[in-house]
């Protein structure tokens, strides 16, 4: 019987190469370019992509990245490689490569360099824990205009998701539990996650429960009082409804109504990045303390912690 070789694909969003308007415009280019990301009618998108929002957001989203960017580089890319290495160092038998959907390295240079490495199937992890046709299935679509121009089609495996993955749930408690140690209990505990239009949901995309999965599973790995967790919604983008509750409405809310001390989880980020360390971790937390909240933690995301590749290890572990 002959033998497969399989290697691992850790698949993330992606990052510009530089806090720069320049290298923000290049990057937001190609990812409000996406019809996954932005459906709108290319007729009336280009315009306003091209003409609006590129020359106004970019030097402004570059001011931000300058305020989180390390001395390694983006925090996205910093802690992606990070989980490559790590992941690659416990499995030394496995080729493990990183590609972006957007900007560099990209999934076509992780193809290429999984199959010099003469794999003849290769695990898809998208590191989105839960579903969205704005993220996972990206993923999906680009592998397939990739794999196109191939003669020899290596076997292809994608792991859709790992919303409520019990080694997933554990490395979240364990972090939430490290916090709550450090900093003691706070009144809330606040899950964001990422939104979408909620005309997505209404179309199908499983999503938002996807997210409910994941509070659901880790309330109850905390066994902590459901009444004490909250879920909403981050990074709302344009004009039409996305998921609610949003979460810079709902700290301004909770500071109001006299919340004293909040700790904010991101479980939908498995990397810290830009909508963690600076919209999360300053921006939300400047709305609740000036609404009147006294003490404000950012629970970090799982990032290269010995929790996070052991979770890889065994999600990749049936398919290898």
């Amino acid at each position: 019987m002959r033998q497969t070789k399989t290697g691992i694909l850790l698949a993330n969003l992606g990052t510009p190469e530089a806090p720069t308007a320049g290298a923000v415009k290049r990057y937001l280019r190609q990812f409000l370019s996406d019809r996954r990301v932005v459906d709108t009618p290319r007729v009336l998108w280009w315009p306003l992509l091209r003409g609006v929002i590129l020359p106004i957001r970019s030097p402004r989203v570059a001011k931000l990245y300058q305020s989180v960017w390390m001395e390694e580089g983006s925090p996205l890319m910093v802690y992606s490689r990070r989980q490559q290495k790590a992941l690659a160092a416990r499995l030394p038998d496995v080729p493990v490569a990183l590609g972006m959907s957007y900007g560099k390295p990209s999934l076509a240079s992780a193809i290429d360099e999984l199959l010099a490495n003469h794999v003849d199937h290769i695990v898809v992890l998208p590191l989105y824990p839960q579903y969205s046709c704005s993220t996972v299935a990206a993923v999906w679509d680009e592998l397939g205009r990739i794999l196109a121009k191939n003669r020899r089609v290596p076997g292809i495996t994608l792991i859709r998701d790992y919303a409520d993955d019990s080694t997933y749930i554990n490395a979240l408690a364990n972090s939430v539990r490290a916090s709550f140690a450090q900093h003691g209990e706070p009144d809330l505990l606040l899950l964001s996650y990422h939104g979408i239009p909620q005309r997505y949901a209404n179309e199908g995309d499983d999503y938002p429960q996807r997210c409910r999965d994941t509070t659901r599973e880790l309330v109850s790995a905390l066994e902590i009082d459901p009444d004490k967790v909250m879920m909403t919604f981050q990074s709302r983008f344009g004009r039409e409804p996305w998921l609610t509750p949003y979460t810079d409405e709902t700290l301004k809310m909770l500071g109001e109504k006299g919340v004293k001390h909040i700790q904010v989880m991101c479980p939908g980020f498995a990397a810290d990045c830009l909508e963690t360390l600076e919209e999360i971790a300053v921006q939300n937390r400047e709305f609740f303390m000036e609404a009147g909240g006294e003490k404000y933690e950012y629970i970090q995301a799982l990032n290269d912690s010995a929790d996070h590749i052991a979770m890889m290890d065994e999600i990749t572990l049936p398919y290898r």
